[in-house]
C-alpha cells in the first residue's frame, strides 16, 4: 500500500492463525510478574480469587515473584487460562495496579 499523505503510517502485515481444538487444550503455565506498585495483599486476593488458591499457596507464589521476578501460578488449558489471566488483569486495572500474568506453553 503506498499513500501520499505523510501522516499515514503503514504497518507490517499480520498474519493470524487459526487455532486448532488440540491446541486449545494443551497445557499452559500462567506467570504472575512482579512489579514495585501492585500491594502484595491484592496479589494474594487475586491469586486466590481467580486461580483458586489456598491463602498458604498463594502467599507462597506472590513471595516467589517477589524475590524472583515471576512466579508460576498453575497450569491449565489455554481457553481457561486465558480466561482467568484476562479476569485477573481487568480486576487490577479496576483497581489501578498493573499486575501482570502471562501465559507459556507447558514444556
Amino acid at each position: 500500500m503506498t499513500t501520499q499523505d505523510p501522516d499515514v503510517k503503514v504497518l507490517p502485515s499480520v498474519t493470524f492463525r487459526v487455532a486448532e481444538r488440540e491446541d486449545l487444550e494443551k497445557p499452559y503455565r500462567v506467570i504472575v510478574e512482579n512489579d514495585d506498585v501492585t500491594p502484595m495483599d491484592f496479589v494474594v486476593l487475586v491469586l486466590r480469587v481467580f486461580f483458586g488458591l489456598t491463602p498458604d499457596q498463594a502467599l507462597g507464589v506472590m513471595l516467589t515473584a517477589h524475590q524472583e521476578g515471576r512466579a508460576h501460578v498453575t497450569t491449565l488449558p489455554y481457553e481457561e487460562a486465558q480466561e482467568r489471566v484476562y479476569n485477573a488483569h481487568h480486576s487490577a486495572r479496576e483497581a489501578g495496579y498493573p499486575l501482570t500474568f502471562y501465559l507459556e506453553p507447558d514444556a
